[in-house]
């Protein structure tokens, strides 16, 4: 092999599962290794095989410690993968409470599930990966500074730059030797790149006069025009106003590292002034608590740190500590808000407090970060009348809101900027991590703007040949898998969620039906209908 590899693996024409494969001529990379989120059609991914052999992996390169960038990890060492993880150190500290935390709600998920699967006469299926590969994966992480070159293979190496995205984010710089050539290529993996006027960190940086860029265009058709602090903090303090309830709640799915942490500062600064009074703040998460505590150990790499940490400890704020104090909340009095986990609402606490309080119009439910196609928190975004939880059909009669300002990433014309100041890009601009409205609005931008240069959208598992002269799509070879998804049904909704709306209506249509006999004539016309399809299709 003489020039470079790059195969997208995840987040390619959508948000989550990132994970990027470089091969060169001495060795082998990732860029992350991200969970996938979203349906479960795209979910199932997460239980496939990887796609490539884990054991021919060298090192790891991780941006930042969220799941959809760091959640396989252990996976990938359970497949084999023996070789280092670099990471900036909060990174690394991070996912030293993040992955257990996943690897135990994949316990749970995975009893609740056999136990239905059990009822179905069918196959017991095992978690991802469990408590003993993340301590294994845990060994072999290798903190990094931002700003040092890191030997990764012969010939290679690699530094990061700060995304401005969250605690311990980062830009991967890589600079590969070419045989034959003198100067070396230089790529730039963007990871997610934070906005302006991040609560606690400062403005992304990177370097410039690259080959190849890789970005992220998760908000690339979003211009966030009034966007600041004081904006943030002002728009909170409404929406907390028009959700005051004499026995209501405000709900806010979080995610439970970096999103609860800028919450509660902001909400800290809203009592503190007196925009509001104070109002009892639960924070039912133990991943966010654990978070937390880190995010109060580096909080000189914070802005605004010494602020997080007195408002951690403030009186008005409560952390649930185990299941039944999570429990609890359930009969709590007087309004008051919780922050939950997950922020897409597709797994943890978030989904109980939904259980209790969609159905009442005393609730509000406040969306504070990007919800990806498929899941629950963009289901309820998009204007759901009812849903199911837990197997559970549930009227949705509560106010659905949502606040973007306060999520991790940059906004279309703060991506364009970005990718600007790495110019001048010589060969070619790949986007990835958005889905593809957002996708293609940056790409129209960056295609004027960068023209004649080709701008990129990578479909799930595509590979290209990065050389000195451009990018060159690898040609088909039968020893190489096939996409384990078509295009089309990556960021969509599949037929697991045109069930679960089939139930739903079904279960409507039945409770509206009047009496038991128009019930009868409806469940008859189904079965004959059922009967008829099985008939034409007897295979």
């Amino acid at each position: 092999m003489t020039f470079p590899i790059l195969t997208f693996h995840g987040a390619a024409r959508a948000v989550t599962g990132s994970c990027f494969r470089l091969e060169t001529a001495t060795g082998t990379l990732l860029i992350d290794c991200g969970m996938v989120q979203g349906s479960k059609t795209e979910k199932e991914l997460n239980y496939r095989p990887f796609p490539f052999d884990a054991t021919k992996i060298d090192a790891v390169l991780l941006t930042h410690a969220h799941i959809d960038h760091s959640g396989l990890l252990p996976k990938l060492v359970r497949a084999g993968f023996a070789g280092p993880i670099h990471a900036i150190r909060a990174s690394a500290d991070l996912c030293s409470v993040m992955l257990p935390d996943s690897a135990h709600i994949q316990a749970l998920e995975v009893k609740q599930l056999n136990r239905r699967r059990a009822r179905w006469n069918r196959e017991t299926v095992t978690p991802i990966y469990d408590g003993e590969d993340v301590e294994r994966t845990l060994a072999q992480f290798r903190g990094a500074d931002y700003g040092n070159w890191i030997p990764v293979l012969p010939g290679t190496r690699a530094r990061f730059w700060n995304a401005g995205h969250m605690l311990g984010s980062a830009s991967v710089e890589i600079e590969v030797m070419i045989p034959g050539h003198r100067d070396p290529m230089r790529l730039l993996f963007s990871g997610d790149i934070g906005p302006a006027f991040k609560l606690l960190h400062p403005d992304p940086e990177g370097p410039s006069g690259l080959d190849y860029v890789i970005c992220e265009s998760t908000y690339g058709d979003t211009d966030r025009l009034s966007a600041s602090d004081e904006v943030r903090r002002a728009l909170l303090g409404e929406e907390i106003r028009a959700a005051m309830r004499p026995d209501g709640v405000l709900l806010i799915p979080s995610f439970a590292v970096e999103r609860a942490q800028e919450l509660i500062a902001d909400l800290a600064r809203l009592f503190e002034d007196g925009t509001l009074p104070e109002i009892p703040v639960y924070l039912d998460s133990p991943l966010a608590a654990r978070a937390t505590e880190i995010f109060d150990r580096h909080h000189r790499l914070l802005d605004h740190g010494r602020a997080l940490s007195r408002a951690v400890h403030a009186p008005w704020l409560h952390v649930t500590q185990d299941v039944e104090d999570s429990k609890r909340l359930d009969d709590v009095e007087g309004f008051h808000i919780v922050i939950a986990a997950s922020g897409m609402c597709e797994a943890g606490r978030i989904r109980h407090r939904l259980k209790r309080w969609l159905w009442s119009e005393a609730a509000t439910v406040m969306m504070a970060g990007y919800q990806a196609q498929g899941t629950l928190g963009r289901i309820l975004l998009d204007g759901a009348k009812r849903v199911r939880i837990h197997g559970e059909p549930i009227e949705v009669r509560a106010r659905i809101r949502s606040m973007d300002l306060y999520s991790g990433h940059a906004d279309g014309p703060e991506l364009q900027a970005w990718i600007a100041a790495r110019g001048p890009i010589r060969q070619a601009l790949f986007l990835t991590h958005g889905e593809p409205p957002a996708m293609e609005a940056l790409a129209r931008a960056e295609t004027d703007a960068l023209s004649p240069l080709p701008v990129l959208r990578p479909v799930l598992d595509e590979g290209f040949t990065l050389t000195p002269a451009g990018p060159q799509s690898l040609p088909d070879n039968p020893r190489r898998p096939p996409p384990r998804l078509r295009p089309d049904a990556v960021a969509r909704l599949d037929w697991h969620n045109d069930v679960s709306t089939l139930f739903l209506d079904l279960n409507e249509a039945l409770t509206g039906a009047g009496d038991e006999k128009r019930r009868a004539v409806l469940i008859r016309r189904l079965r004959a209908a059922l009967e008829d399809w099985q008939d034409s299709h007897p295979d």
